[in-house]
């Protein structure tokens, strides 16, 4: 089942993100997550009225997919950038179709036009998931991030929503 985020599934969500903060290069973060700032992270997505959807297995999340603001400048304004993470016990079960599907979903009904991921390579899983969406890679930039002692790629992929003609555009 894919539904909405609740400030009740914070701690879930940490311990999903932060064993890809803590083993791997996936986040370019270092330093774990506490449940207080992830509190705050949906809070500000809720806030932009973006989309954070999470996928149940009964009571547990086996993942979780957000849309976020690609840039701050107004004219980015109909640009988001979107992400995903899976439960290891969530991989390679479609939990990240599913939860993407659903979210493709929900950003056809808002006013967004261009949709961007980030991807930190290689990780031929990810850009396989991106690209079933449609998405295309767009742009690679070399040895940006540097986490475990390795230096560290990243390509973004893109795919543009079709016009919503009954948002009046």
């Amino acid at each position: 089942m894919i539904r909405a985020v609740t400030q009740a599934d914070a701690a879930q969500i940490c311990a999903i993100y932060n064993h890809y903060i803590e083993s791997s290069v996936i986040s370019f973060e270092l330093t774990p997550v506490s449940v207080d700032q992830m509190l705050l992270r949906i809070e500000q997505i809720e806030a932009l009225g973006l989309p954070w959807l999470v996928a149940m297995d009964g009571e547990q999340i086996m993942g979780y997919a957000y849309a976020t603001t690609w840039k701050t400048r107004f004219a980015y304004r109909f640009s988001v950038e979107i992400t995903v993470y899976l439960a290891q016990q969530g991989t390679a079960k479609g939990v990240g179709s599913a939860l993407y599907h659903a979210l493709f979903e929900a950003l056809e009904t808002k006013q967004v036009h261009a949709v961007v991921a980030c991807i930190a390579l290689p990780n031929p899983q990810s850009v396989a998931l991106h690209e079933k969406f449609g998405m295309r890679k767009v742009g690679h930039f070399e040895e940006v991030g540097e986490k475990f002692n390795r230096w560290l790629d990243v390509g973004y992929w893109q795919v543009n929503l079709p016009r919503n003609k009954s948002k009046g555009d």
